[in-house]
């Protein structure tokens, strides 16, 4: 069935959901989902249909950036955070397409100490190809948010503050220079988060970060976010979601910690 794409219907528009944040990694054939151990794989065909639902229910994915500007002015109702973490070279082969096919945008979470190499980081495996700087570059330039996940994918809750420093400032230094563009996001690696990892990020002068459930943690600089996988069909999708509204787990409001 096809789905009109081009605006929310007036019926959805009236019911639509509290802005929330959908947080997805790679995009790839079947054959790879099922020899993920993590489950962050999604097929493009899931992709397609998850994308085509939220159009159907008045709702639109755009990238942080928008979304928060939107929050911003008051116009956030009907917008869907999509966020991509760890910068996979499958973004720009199957999700890049069908999120322009959707009209929709998308935060790119990339680790530039990493640019062309494999999810290292994964000890379970398999390896999987990340984007280079050309593949980021292509992103940027068909609308879509590039961001910093640290340099390398490091737990920076266990770092030490060299450490710390460098995979946050240094990321944000490094994507600059690669994209030409301001870098306004960060996402915490294993979505791990505490004081003075925030402190470290809002002194690199991020605008926001995503998490995972930061808790009482919980601001713009550690946003909350909905794991979406290959096993979301339609009913697991608004379990979710209800589960994400009746916690309280919608964009919070909060100023960030100083």
């Amino acid at each position: 069935m096809s789905v009109d794409t081009s605006r929310p219907t007036a019926a959805c528009s009236r019911s639509a959901a509290p802005a929330w944040i959908a947080m997805y990694h790679s995009v790839a054939p079947y054959a790879e989902c099922a020899d993920d151990p993590y489950q962050i794989t999604v097929t493009p065909d899931r992709l397609d249909a998850q994308l085509a639902r939220l159009r159907r229910r008045g709702l639109r994915g755009v990238s942080m950036s928008e979304l928060l500007r939107a929050r911003a002015a008051g116009r956030a109702t009907g917008l869907v955070g999509l966020t991509f973490d760890d910068g996979y070279r499958d973004f720009v082969d199957h999700a890049l397409p069908l999120l322009r096919q959707h009209d929709c945008t998308a935060t790119l979470f990339v680790l530039p100490g990493r640019l062309g190499g494999v999810n290292a980081w994964d000890p379970l495996g398999p390896r999987k190809p990340l984007l280079d700087g050309d593949g980021i570059r292509h992103a940027a330039a068909h609308g879509m948010e590039v961001a910093s996940h640290s340099l390398t994918h490091v737990d920076l809750v266990h770092a030490d503050d060299e450490t710390l420093t460098r995979e946050v400032h240094g990321s944000r230094r490094a994507l600059t220079e690669l994209t030409g563009a301001a870098v306004e996001g960060f996402c915490y690696p294993y979505g791990y988060v505490d004081a003075r990892v925030v402190a470290a990020v809002r002194d690199a002068g991020y605008r926001y970060a995503c998490a995972i459930a930061p808790g009482p943690l919980s601001s713009d600089l550690a946003l909350p976010r909905v794991h979406i996988g290959q096993r979301d069909t339609p009913p697991r999708l608004w379990l979710k979601e209800r589960l994400n509204r009746r916690r309280g787990r919608s964009l919070p409001s909060t100023a960030v910690p100083q």
